[in-house]
């Protein structure tokens, strides 16, 4: 890393903490009393982008947007992050847009941060709207599906928040994901705060992808029984952490969960990602179903015929994942919008499970 991007870096960070020092003694006084209480709540379960707005308090019904709280509920569940997070980092930052502060609504404020979630604009893209691609790394997103990541959109900037969110720690290390996008500890505590009374039992609720009451359904919708055992083995394990080399019962690495997964349902496979990709069928995008697995180009090593990253499909656009050691706890997670995989497999396929399964009287 150069100089100049290590000065670049060190500038933006403390432009963010600055943003937040500016804004929060005004942003205060907008704050609602949080009466708490009360709301709707249910499990939300289902798939796609028909989002329930539910477990949110009377505070939250009174304090957010109509058109904003339909968006922090669904990328929230796209990403597999808190919506109530999520909602209380936009009431944190700009009132949920209703700010009339510099830079929310148009232009920048004095250290480059633009939007209702106040991206810094480096941040985002380097512009305030960019055309939004596959090979695009960074924060811009597309939350309204018209190719273009809009900082001043609330679906476009809640969708990158989510996003930065997640890759740096949220569900399960909320603190740490708090802190890198705005990094005072007081800030943490706040938007904590403001999310527990967003929730209508005044704690974080937990996304549909690390809820366990959701897992019935999961399971029961596998194909057979050998993949229900393989599921409900693999489900268990959430919440453990990341250990490279680990097969259980204290914490897997990435191919040890699927591995240890399919020997829980007397099925023997690869131990390794390396192993594990020419062992099972091929599967063409789209046609994956629960018990598969998805490959990526990611870790040392790697390559683009060569992956060294492995998850397993667990329901549609779904998967099971012990990402990495700074990536929080086993979790289920999507795949479908990650850069860089590789292809699908089916090693319920291959010809040594399936004489295994012979064996065992499954065929």
């Amino acid at each position: 890393m150069t100089s100049r991007v290590r000065i670049a870096l060190i500038l933006g960070l403390a432009g963010v903490v600055m943003i937040t020092l500016v804004m929060a003694p005004m942003l205060m006084s907008t704050f609602p009393s949080f009466l708490g209480g009360g709301g709707l709540t249910t499990t939300d379960c289902e798939d796609g982008d028909v989002v329930k707005v539910t477990n949110v308090s009377d505070t939250a019904q009174s304090d957010i947007p109509s058109d904003y709280l339909p968006l922090y509920k669904k990328f929230g569940k796209k990403l597999g992050v808190q919506w109530t997070v999520l909602a209380a980092v936009g009431k944190r930052e700009t009132d949920h847009g209703r700010s009339s502060l510099p830079g929310v609504k148009s232009g920048t404020n004095y250290a480059g941060a633009a939007g209702p979630m106040q991206f810094l604009i480096s941040t985002w893209g380097g512009k305030s709207k960019i055309k939004v691609s596959s090979k695009f790394n960074g924060y811009a997103s597309d939350g309204d599906g018209d190719g273009w990541g809009d900082v001043y959109n609330p679906a476009d900037a809640i969708y990158g928040a989510a996003k930065m969110l997640k890759r740096n720690g949220a569900p399960g290390d909320l603190k740490r994901a708090l802190f890198t996008y705005n990094r005072a500890m007081w800030y943490v505590e706040q938007v904590l705060e403001i999310a527990r009374r967003y929730a209508t039992d005044g704690t974080l609720d937990v996304p549909p992808e690390a809820d366990p009451a959701c897992d019935t359904p999961i399971v029961e919708a596998a194909p057979d029984d050998i993949v229900r055992k393989i599921l409900a083995y693999a489900l268990a394990q959430r919440g453990k952490p990341y250990i490279w080399g680990g097969t259980g019962p204290a914490g897997y690495d990435c191919s040890g969960i699927i591995y240890m997964a399919y020997r829980a349902a007397g099925l023997s496979i690869p131990r390794t990602t390396f192993g594990q990709w020419p062992f099972g069928m091929k599967i063409k995008k789209g046609e994956e179903q629960a018990g598969d697995l998805v490959f990526f180009n990611a870790g040392p090593g790697t390559a683009a015929d060569n992956p060294g990253h492995v998850g397993m499909v667990v329901s549609p656009g779904k998967m099971i994942e012990a990402r990495c050691t700074r990536c929080g706890p086993i979790k289920v997670t999507t795949y479908r919008d990650r850069p860089n995989i590789v292809g699908y497999t089916r090693p319920l396929r291959n010809e040594d499970v399936l004489a295994q399964l012979k064996r065992l009287g499954l065929t």
